[in-house]
């Protein structure tokens, strides 16, 4: 089975188009090495796939004959993806929060008050004595 097939039918991939251009892009490896779409598939290989900023680590098990059910996904391969990479994305995701997205446009109300908030100095509360 080829490859770009292999990962849509194990729901690597949402479709077969998607799953092609990221073999084309250098996305996809089997046993190290970067493959074309069209490469075959044997029980034993090693894939590693780049997803979502994630190098998943498969071992193929069996070949499905077409796409199969997310329940019986583990029987045709094995995820060995070291947890490391889900921490890592994690931390990602915390410190793109801190940061406005490039482009977004004008601050509305909302992030104007909040910049106000933030950068506004402290005020002194003391009443003047007359």
């Amino acid at each position: 089975m080829r490859i770009d097939k292999f990962l849509w039918a194990t729901r690597y991939f949402k479709t077969r188009n998607i799953g092609t251009t990221a073999c084309k892009k250098g996305h996809v490896k089997i046993n190290g090495q970067v493959v074309k779409p069209s490469r075959e598939v044997y029980p034993t290989d090693k894939i590693i796939v780049r997803k979502n900023q994630i190098n998943y680590e498969l071992i193929v098990l069996d070949i499905p004959k077409s796409r199969v059910g997310a329940k019986l996904v583990a029987l045709y391969c094995t995820d060995v993806t070291p947890k490391d990479a889900f921490e890592h994305n994690e931390l990602l995701q915390y410190s793109k929060d801190y940061y406005r997205k490039k482009g977004i446009g004008r601050p509305t109300k909302k992030d104007r008050r909040e910049i106000d908030e933030y950068t506004a100095m402290p005020s002194d509360n003391f009443e003047e004595e007359e």
